[in-house]
């Protein structure tokens, strides 16, 4: 169709926002070759009139009600921004729907809350199914990826990739948790339990809040799962890269540093921590500086312990964990050294 005939009286379209992005409203009049502005009234029922310079400045056109709420993007008539936002904003607001495909891509929206998405009957249900038989979810993702794994011996990844607070880690670790389910006997092996043990730990050691995020990934991370001719886990290995060291020493206001120094903070008086001298956020420079040591939702002492766990799973010996633990106790007070020139240009510690 030309564009006379797209933009003729009663063509629903999208116009920019200023406050709430995109408005809908409908032509009220057909928009001709040369035209320099067009008549919108919006769905409010205020009217406006919008400047066009070219062609190229038309709004973008609205899909058919009809379309609206599809669990697949690449089924709509229109495929720009506004499109895309308003599909997955109402799939949000009517159904709770946090997932929707976009062909092979998986498109999550993170609710903010937990949701009854991610048990063991759910994990049952997408196992053996092909993936657009069912509703969109992670789990049909990794259920594809395992499927090709087992079936044609092809070795597969799961890119997952977003703006901070988008979800990535938590996305990564229900992936992780299929693999761990479908990918054993009927009870976890003690492989599988330490695929799902690094969890904790890497988040008490590489994660933050930001002004984002409560639970930032301050890296990047590449885990590789892998499985025997029965398509069982037998070992895993995880890289990482791109670590924010700047947060150790500096954090912007309201923010925190790792979470493994506030739990070790709020542990301090138990006795294997005693020695370590360590005391309330607020009396180290390193974990005082964003002026927001206590995260609502975050219990560093209950954390701490699933730390500990974690490490006894991955075979860590107590001995370790506490050398471990004194080397990030030791970070926490050379953040409180003051280190000064004196007279004879030599340094000076206080």
């Amino acid at each position: 169709m030309t564009t006379k005939e797209l933009y003729c009286k009663g063509a629903r379209i999208w116009v920019r926002d200023p406050e709430v992005v995109w408005r809908g409203g409908e032509l009220t009049q057909d928009f001709k070759d040369g035209d320099k502005t067009i008549e919108v009234e919006f769905e409010e029922g205020d009217q406006k009139t919008v400047k066009v310079k070219t062609k190229e400045d038309l709004p973008p056109l609205r899909n058919p009600e009809i379309l609206i709420g599809e669990n697949d993007l690449t089924s709509l008539s229109y495929l720009h921004e506004p499109a895309v936002l308003y599909n997955l904003s109402e799939r949000f607001t009517r159904n709770s729907a946090i997932y929707t495909y976009c062909g092979i891509v998986l498109v999550a929206i993170n609710p903010y809350e937990q949701l009854p998405l991610y048990g063991e009957d759910v994990i049952q249900a997408y196992h053996g199914q092909d993936m657009g038989s069912m509703d969109p979810h992670i789990f049909a993702v990794a259920e594809e990826a395992f499927k090709r794994m087992s079936r044609f011996e092809q070795d597969q990844s799961i890119i997952v990739s977003g703006e901070s607070g988008a979800g990535k880690t938590v996305s990564a670790k229900y992936a992780m948790r299929y693999f761990a389910t479908v990918g054993g006997s009927s009870t976890e092996t003690q492989i599988e339990k330490k695929v799902l043990a690094s969890n904790p730990i890497m988040e008490a050691i590489g994660n933050a809040k930001t002004t984002r995020n409560d639970n930032s990934s301050r890296f990047g991370k590449y885990i590789e799962i892998k499985f025997n001719r029965l398509h069982h886990i037998v070992g895993a290995n995880m890289r990482t890269y791109l670590l924010e060291k700047s947060r150790v020493v500096f954090q912007a206001p309201e923010e925190r540093n790792y979470h493994v120094f506030y739990q070790l903070c709020a542990c301090c008086d138990r006795p294997e921590l005693k020695d370590l001298a360590l005391g309330d956020p607020d009396e180290f420079f390193y974990t005082s500086q964003g002026e927001a040591p206590v995260v609502d939702g975050i219990d560093d002492k209950k954390n701490f312990e699933e730390t500990k766990e974690a490490f006894r799973l991955l075979g860590f010996k107590e001995d370790m964990m506490k050398q471990i633990f004194r080397i990030i106790g030791a970070v926490l007070h050379f953040g409180n050294v003051d280190i000064r020139p004196d007279q004879h240009e030599s340094s000076k510690i206080e």
